[in-house]
């Protein structure tokens, strides 16, 4: 999916909306445990109920990964139950020495040797260039690199100065030679607020991953002031406050109700910016 194709499916669902599959065993509704493939059959019917009011979703790879083989072929069942006419991300957040970064592309986008052909992946981009290349390799593919994320330990790293200004502002300049706004998005996270505007002035024409809207209490109102561009720019990710509305038989249906809360938010900025 291009980036044309992506604004589209903005413009057509009035929403920006990425719906997080973060599940954990303990965690879904009880009576989806007589299911041989419990995880799965939650992930469907999380989908079935958001499929309309959504633009994305968003497997984090590690809750499939900790549940050995098992969670691995729920991974690849999940991303092919998805409408194919979603955006599709693996939050692997990957990134390593070249020929290693080549093996994990190949897994997150390769269908004919992994089952799997994701639209895109984070990756981690502290290794630098020749960590990310083999992802940016796979010209009809995009890259999420992390820049400024929502959690705590954010400022370890991202916000220490260099002579050039703070690290995650490095990460997107230095990043922006390597690829351009049809190919690379970056995770900022929905804590940051008002550092949007600053990173709107770094990547003007980028989409931005925006993770920490609901459960960690990031402001939607907030990262749309400062974050919204003229093609929306902005994917918008929330996950445990949509996957586990409901913990009941009706766990799909509460679902819903806190995606459409979104989305009809969403539609409403999406209207007073101009751009539906």
């Amino acid at each position: 999916m291009n980036k044309a194709q992506l604004f589209e499916q903005i413009k057509n669902k009035r929403s920006f909306l990425c719906v997080g599959l973060d599940p954990v065993l303990e965690n879904i509704p009880k009576h989806l445990l007589k299911y041989d493939n419990p995880v799965l059959e939650f992930n469907k019917q999380i989908i079935d109920a958001t499929k309309d009011l959504c633009v994305a979703y968003k497997p984090n790879t590690a809750f499939f990964e900790s549940m050995g083989l098992k969670g691995w072929e729920s991974l690849i069942r999940t991303w092919e139950y998805m409408p194919k006419d979603i955006f599709s991300i693996a939050d692997a957040k990957r990134g390593d020495i070249g020929n290693t970064s080549a093996m994990y592309a190949d897994a997150f986008f390769n269908e004919s040797k992994s089952q799997m052909s994701f639209d895109a992946i984070t990756v981690a981009p502290y290794m630098g260039k020749d960590s990310v290349g083999p992802f940016l390799s796979y010209k009809d593919k995009w890259v999420i690199l992390l820049a400024l994320t929502s959690n705590a330990g954010h400022s370890d790293f991202q916000l220490h100065s260099t002579p050039q200004g703070m690290l995650y502002e490095e990460v997107i300049r230095i990043s922006s030679e390597w690829a351009d706004s049809g190919q690379l998005m970056y995770v900022v996270g929905a804590t940051r607020g008002a550092e949007f505007e600053n990173i709107r002035r770094l990547a003007p024409d980028n989409f931005l991953l925006v993770p920490g809207i609901g459960a960690q209490g990031g402001s939607l109102a907030e990262v749309c002031k400062y974050g919204l561009n003229k093609e929306c720019g902005l994917l918008v990710n929330s996950a445990r406050s949509i996957i586990y509305a409901g913990n009941g038989p009706d766990f799909a249906e509460k679902a819903r109700e806190e995606a459409l809360k979104l989305q009809q938010e969403m539609e409403q900025i999406l209207l007073s910016a101009g751009l539906i």
